[in-house]
């Protein structure tokens, strides 16, 4: 698959919900990188990236709402702009605005960066 279809079936597969069927176009290596000071800040391995996004949904109590823009490709990196908008088990809720930087190689996204503004974190 070309970086423009990997890009095209990930904002698809997101917008759907179906998060299993997004990681799917992750490389078993992939490596996955937030931003600096936040917990699994770099996590390496499909495995590991999968069990950080389940710890990461298993921390939610409810989904308010959120959006996937259209992704950007140039080469073979493309961004997806995404909102969320959560409330946490722990009762604070979190409204997000993020870019979603990707990287992919031989047809499979073998990096993904995340960047936003961790001072909504508290």
């Amino acid at each position: 698959m070309t970086t423009q279809e990997i890009a095209d079936k990930l904002v698809t597969y997101c917008r759907e919900g179906k998060f299993n069927e997004a990681y799917s176009l992750y490389d078993q290596n992939a490596v996955s990188i937030e931003m600096p000071g936040v917990p699994n800040e770099v996590t390496k391995g499909l495995d590991n990236i999968l069990e950080g996004f389940k710890q990461w949904g298993e921390s939610i109590q409810e989904t308010h709402g959120g959006s996937v823009g259209d992704p950007v490709v140039m080469g073979n990196h493309f961004v997806v702009p995404m909102t969320s908008d959560v409330t946490f088990k722990d009762g604070n809720r979190m409204n997000m605005e993020e870019i979603c930087l990707y990287q992919v190689e031989n047809g499979k996204i073998t990096k993904a960066s995340f960047h936003y503004d961790t001072s909504m974190m508290g």
